[in-house]
């Protein structure tokens, strides 16, 4: 059972910032790429930003020089750092994380339960 327990979201007014943080259980074997989606209400969950194990990093473009994505290795968490955020960031944040359960198993995806992230105007 991987679980990804996220944290850093709230309410925050434009212009500010957040830090979202996202910690996967020990029990994973081998982690490929961890990363940010963000869904709201009536349209489709899309990326924001990724990062593979080797450091590799990939964004959206419309968060592309506003969020940080990084990682701990150590700790087997993901961290997204967002600057002048805008009210159309207004979303439930969910972390990703495409790993290995077993050294003998494939490669499956895994969720976070969202964590709500609001930006008044």
């Amino acid at each position: 059972q991987v679980q990804l327990v996220e944290s850093g979201g709230g309410l925050v007014q434009a212009g500010g910032s957040l830090r979202l943080s996202c910690a996967a259980s020990r029990n994973i074997f081998s982690i490929n790429r961890m990363g940010w989606y963000r869904q709201v209400p009536g349209k489709q969950r899309e990326l924001v930003a990724t990062i593979t194990s080797a450091g590799s990093t990939n964004y959206a473009d419309s968060v592309k020089g506003r969020f940080t994505i990084s990682s701990d290795n150590a700790k087997n968490t993901v961290y997204l750092q967002m600057d002048s955020l805008k009210p159309e960031d207004t979303a439930v944040y969910y972390c990703n994380l495409l790993g290995q359960r077993h050294s003998i198993g494939g490669y499956e995806n895994y969720w976070g339960q969202g964590t709500q992230v609001t930006v008044s105007s």
